[in-house]
């Protein structure tokens, strides 16, 4: 194709193992698209499902690319990936060839597209734009630098853009287990050897990003940052002086946010030393509230010797033992340095209801043990790489999933953040009802209610008072007494509406002693005196 061809690229989001795409996040995959536009003489406008949902014109193309699709599907908070009805309705607007990418491509809504493409849409359409046969193919590692370096700049047209949006960064493909498959439901396996970018290039990438105005970064998609850089094998024995070089490095740039993914167990748990400088590179060079994500799936012995699974659990609880003794400690945004987060699948080949108790007992004894755990994923197989016989017991799995969250997830809750911590930055996002609800930003933030109406696109330093499920409650910090609503005050503890009613009517306050008269309960004001201020 000839140079300047209007390219229009649609962000329809990613949800996938291998990336996170839904705002604040903005995929690898779709800057990789973009980049591989560019780099065959493309002039790229990026459009987002949120712009489109708001009411976004569709420009005119020559070629119209759409990246969509969740293969892990969880609640959003303001945003999800587009529907299939969505990218059924917005085919036929779309101008030029059409490709679709991402999960979507395996949707119905592919049928109206002229390709739809289900390994890597940059490198699909950049053979098409440089008049190659459109194929199914992966790009290769020079490619995959370039594009990363071309395709930086379209974070400033996405709508979270500075902040809190959140640039994810791929360290590389395939799985060190290739050669023994991998675990069953997974396809990075599929994809090979690990194809490793170096230090320098992640470096690079991040370089640009930053330089285009990007203040949060996650290096994310990998199967296993701890084994970054090793030999392919099936527990690998790590490089400390591999993942040290890329976190100083990335760490020099100054990113408010630098987070990490995923990590495999098995390799803690039999190369701790090792493992150990690496957890500590993480602590030292990451920003607090970071998550481990280890990939337990079960701890059912025999669900993890069908499935070929990464660890058993007795490696899983080595690893959380080893990332709490090194990450425990509480940084500056409230939250411990590094934690681990578990993932759990139901439906594995080998399930039986036994399998839900063991998966419980795990948990619960990690929690007796006195251990913290930032979040427990829970989720269904999907049949992305090959059908599971057994059907999903619907009941023992919802009987399951409560216990954790009403046993297991509210009590870890208390001990990552308990009442009292001031958790720093929190992005305040929607409003439900009086509620308002925010995130820090960062890998799995937690969900933070705030009993009454913040400005909403604002960052607020947040006093917690309560731990729900999965979310905590709290109060703006520091609470200025003398200014803020009735509702507001409502919210502080123990006063209530009678309370916060008596403290609206006496201010203003100079001082603690003022407000306990006011309210006519010393032991009730001294609850507030780490909380309030006045003005």
């Amino acid at each position: 194709m000839a140079s300047d061809v209007k390219t229009l690229l649609i962000d329809g989001y990613v949800d996938d193992p291998a990336a996170l795409g839904v705002p604040p996040y903005i995929s690898p995959m779709i800057r990789a698209v973009a980049g591989a536009a560019i780099d065959a003489g493309g002039d790229v406008e990026y459009v987002s499902a949120d712009m489109i949902r708001k009411g976004r014109r569709i420009p005119k193309a020559d070629v119209s690319v759409v990246l969509s699709g969740n293969t892990v599907p969880g609640k959003y908070l303001r945003s999800m990936p587009m529907s299939p009805k969505e990218l059924a309705a917005l085919a036929p607007k779309l101008g030029g060839w059409k490709l679709l990418g991402g999960s979507a491509a395996l949707s119905p809504a592919a049928s109206l597209f002229d390709f739809s493409i289900k390994n890597d849409l940059a490198a699909s359409l950049y053979d098409g734009m440089t008049g190659k046969e459109v194929g199914e193919r992966f790009r290769t590692l020079d490619e995959w630098n370039r594009w990363m370096l071309k395709g930086a700049q379209i974070v400033r047209q996405h709508q979270d853009f500075p902040t809190p949006l959140i640039a994810e960064i791929e360290s590389y493909r395939g799985c060190h287990r290739y050669r023994s498959g991998g675990c069953s439901f997974c396809i990075e396996p599929l994809k090979g050897a690990p194809l490793t970018r170096s230090p320098e290039d992640i470096i690079a990438e991040a370089s640009e990003l930053r330089s285009a105005g990007v203040r949060n970064v996650r290096i994310g998609g990998q199967t296993c940052i701890i084994s970054y850089g090793a030999e392919a094998e099936d527990v690998p024995r790590p490089r400390p002086e591999t993942v040290d070089e890329l976190f100083r490095g990335l760490n020099a740039l100054g990113f408010d946010v630098l987070h990490v993914d995923n990590a495999n167990p098995a390799v803690i748990s039999r190369y701790p030393d090792e493992s150990e400088k690496i957890v500590r590179t993480l602590a030292e060079f990451c920003t607090p509230g970071n998550v481990l994500a280890l990939g337990l799936e079960s701890a059912d012995p025999i669900v993890r010797d069908l499935n070929n699974l990464n660890s058993t659990a007795e490696q899983t609880a080595d690893a959380v033992r080893l990332i709490n003794r090194i990450g425990g400690e509480r940084g500056r945004n409230g939250l411990p340095k590094i934690l681990p987060g578990l993932n759990i699948i139901c439906g594995l080949d080998g399930e039986t209801r036994s399998t839900y108790g063991l998966n419980l007992s795990f948990l619960q004894g990690l929690l007796d043990e006195g251990l913290m755990v930032r979040r427990i994923n829970i989720r269904q197989v999907l049949p992305l790489r090959k059908d599971f016989g057994a059907k999903v017991d619907r009941r023992a799995f919802t009987e399951f999933k409560e216990s954790v969250r009403g046993g297991v997830d509210r009590e870890m809750l208390m001990k990552v953040a308990p009442y009292g911590t001031v958790l720093r930055d929190v992005h305040m996002e929607l409003h439900d009802g009086n509620t308002t609800f925010g995130r820090q930003i960062g890998s799995y933030p937690l969900l933070v209610g705030i009993p009454y109406k913040l400005e909403l696109e604002k960052m607020y330093d947040v006093f917690v008072t309560d731990h729900g499920f999965r979310s905590i409650t709290g109060v703006s910090f520091p609470f200025d007494v003398n200014r803020m609503p009735m509702s507001a005050a409502e919210a502080l503890p123990g006063i209530g509406r009678k309370r916060a009613a008596k403290i609206v009517l006496g201010r203003p306050y100079k001082d603690l002693d003022e407000l306990a008269a006011a309210i006519g309960d010393p032991d009730a004001a001294a609850k507030l005196k780490d909380i309030v201020c006045f003005g």
